[in-house]
């Protein structure tokens, strides 16, 4: 399956949780100002932090491989998830192998999963603090390995500290 090329980014430090996203996405993909038709989720993390979390366009794809119906592809030019209506009858097996909470089923039982608005989502164009971004898999990874460096070593200056 092709890797994602790019998916939508959140930035914890700056999201409030306000879920514009979510009402914008709504009504950009299903014409209805509905947060439970939306393809991205705002979630509270306690206890003070907010994230958005939607597709990341997994490489071979849990969800394409659970489903049994195989409604679900992963696109070889993007990576983003295609759900053909016609086979999907709402079961969640998709929902229960993503392990990162970015499908669900509509009341209509049919999978819903971001698809990127043909590469211009709506989420990022309205979020009022541009706390989403559309990220590369090789700049979250670099961005991760970033993070991670600073928090050893912030780790270890703590612990000299205490000694």
């Amino acid at each position: 399956m092709a890797k994602g090329n790019k998916f939508v980014s959140c930035d914890p430090d700056l999201c409030t949780g306000c879920t514009v996203c979510e009402y914008a996405c709504s009504l950009e993909k299903d014409r209805v100002f509905n947060p439970i038709r939306s393809r991205i989720r705002a979630v509270r993390v306690y206890p003070s932090s907010n994230l958005a979390i939607a597709c990341i366009m997994c490489e071979d794809a849990p969800c394409v491989i659970a489903c049994p119906r195989d409604a679900l592809q992963q696109s070889e030019k993007d990576g983003h998830i295609i759900v053909n209506e016609d086979k999907c009858n709402g079961c969640g097996w998709c929902v229960e192998a993503c392990d990162f909470g970015a499908i669900t089923v509509g009341t209509d039982r049919i999978a819903i999963v971001c698809d990127l608005c043909d590469g211009e989502p709506k989420c990022i164009e309205v979020c009022p603090v541009e706390a989403l971004s559309l990220q590369s898999r090789e700049t979250a990874a670099r961005k991760s390995r970033i993070t991670a460096t600073v928090a050893r070593m912030l780790a270890a200056e703590a612990s000299e500290v205490d000694k």
